[in-house]
C-alpha cells in the first residue's frame, strides 16, 4: 500500500496527536496522587503506544489488524478513593487530571473522525475507525473514574 501526499500527512498529524497524549499520560502518571488513577494513566499511556505503533506501520506500508475493541470503556469499573465529602488539594489536583485527558481525548476522538475520510483503503478506514472508538473508551474510562470519586 502507497499513501497519497494527503494521507501521509494526516497519518503523521494523527501520530502528533497519539505522541502527545503518551507523554501527557507518562507526565500525569508520575502527578497522580490517587493509585486508581495512575494506573488508568498508565494503562492509557500503553494504548496510546499502540496506535502510534500502528499508525507507524501504515506509514511503512502495511495496515495492522483491528480488533475493534468497543468494551474496555464499558467494563472498567474502577475503585473509589475519594469520598463525596473530601474535598482536599490531591482530590482537585487529580479531578484536574482527569479532566483535561477527557478533553484531550474528545479532540483526538474528533481528529479520529475527520481523518478517516482522508483514505481510499477500506483497512486503513477501519483502523481508524476503531481507534477512534477506543479513544472514547478512553473518555469513558476517566469520566466512570471521576464519577466514581465524587468528580464529577
Amino acid at each position: 500500500m502507497i499513501l497519497n501526499e494527503k494521507e501521509t500527512a494526516a497519518i503523521k498529524d494523527l501520530q502528533t496527536q497519539e505522541q502527545s497524549c503518551i507523554e501527557k499520560y507518562g507526565k500525569y502518571s508520575m502527578e497522580a496522587h490517587d493509585p486508581v488513577l495512575k494506573d488508568l494513566f498508565k494503562t492509557l499511556q500503553k494504548k496510546e503506544q499502540q496506535h502510534y505503533d500502528s499508525l507507524n506501520q501504515v506509514l511503512n506500508g502495511s495496515v495492522p489488524s483491528c480488533n475493534c475493541n468497543d468494551s474496555d470503556g464499558k467494563s472498567y469499573n474502577p475503585t473509589a478513593t475519594y469520598n463525596k465529602m473530601a474535598n482536599s488539594a490531591e482530590k482537585k489536583s487529580d479531578c484536574f487530571l482527569a479532566t483535561d485527558c477527557i478533553s484531550t481525548e474528545k479532540l483526538v476522538s474528533s481528529e479520529y473522525n475527520t481523518d478517516v475520510f482522508c483514505f481510499g483503503d477500506s483497512d486503513v478506514r477501519k483502523l481508524l475507525a476503531d481507534i477512534q472508538v477506543e479513544e472514547q473508551n478512553h473518555a469513558e474510562m476517566l469520566y466512570k473514574y471521576k464519577t466514581v470519586n465524587s468528580m464529577s
